[in-house]
């Protein structure tokens, strides 16, 4: 079976590092594990080699987009897996739930809706920038050339403008239990706000408002496309139906809350 080479951008994440490595460490889907250190002053580099990743050093602080592309340098195998560095409640069943449609065939790509995303995205269930997918690397290879002219914070947005003229079937995979922290509790309040300014107009430098709706409505299309799907599916199931042949990571289900 085809296993996937996950890249994980990180800076600055030596706290939050070791959960997410905890969830794909030794995981059944993941053949290689690349954390690309983005300038870290924390020790980022020095935690991921001691937790068994193979580590990409950037000599400067360049921005995720910058990260990112040195990744897709080193990519190998035919399906990639992005994660952010600083996801909270990972678990190795969050990972299988996002691989299984593509590995199964059922989609080309997919991409998370963690529990912690904006109200809006929330309901419309998409989120558009969200940095934790599984896609083809060959769609990230041919995007390679251009992404030494983005902005620090622009990948996301071009990723979708690339997955959707690729006409890639894609699943949107609900993780209600995993969060992405705000900027302002990583860095405090003025810095953070700063941070998500930066971002916001990083966004806006690299795709129009106009297509950044494009985008969404595109992805909210795929949503009632994969619902529609899911409801097909269910009405011809039968007892017999044989189980996926995805491999079940051995590490525990996460636990309810006491």
């Amino acid at each position: 079976m085809t296993r996937l080479t996950c890249l994980i951008p990180a800076w600055n994440e030596a706290a939050r590092l070791p959960g997410v490595l905890a969830a794909v460490q030794d995981h059944p889907l993941v053949d290689r594990l690349l954390v690309i250190d983005d300038g870290s002053t924390d020790g980022t580099p020095g935690v991921a080699r001691r937790l068994g990743a193979e580590v990409l050093e950037m000599p400067v602080n360049g921005g995720k987009t910058a990260a990112l592309a040195a990744g897709i340098a080193a990519l190998t195998g035919e399906h990639a897996l992005l994660l952010d560095a600083d996801l909270l409640g990972l678990t190795a069943e969050d990972v299988t739930r996002l691989a299984a449609p593509v590995l199964e065939g059922q989609a080309e790509a997919t991409i998370s809706l963690r529990g912690n995303a904006p109200g809006l995205w929330r309901a419309l269930g998409v989120d558009y920038i969200s940095g934790e997918r599984v896609l083809p690397v060959a769609l990230l290879q041919a995007m390679a050339p251009a992404l030494p002219g983005l902005p620090r914070f622009g990948f996301e947005v071009f990723l979708n403008r690339a997955m959707k003229a690729a006409g890639l079937r894609v699943q949107i995979i609900d993780w209600p239990g995993v969060a992405s922290p705000w900027k302002t509790a990583k860095q405090g309040l003025w810095r953070g706000l700063r941070g998500d300014a930066a971002m916001i107009l990083d966004i806006l430098r690299c795709q129009s408002p106009r297509e950044l709706l494009a985008q969404i409505l595109w992805l909210r299309s795929q949503t009632a496309r994969q619902n529609r799907t899911c409801s097909a599916s269910a009405a011809v199931v039968s007892p017999m139906t044989s189980p996926s042949q995805i491999p079940t990571p051995s590490q525990p289900s996460r636990k309810p809350s006491p």
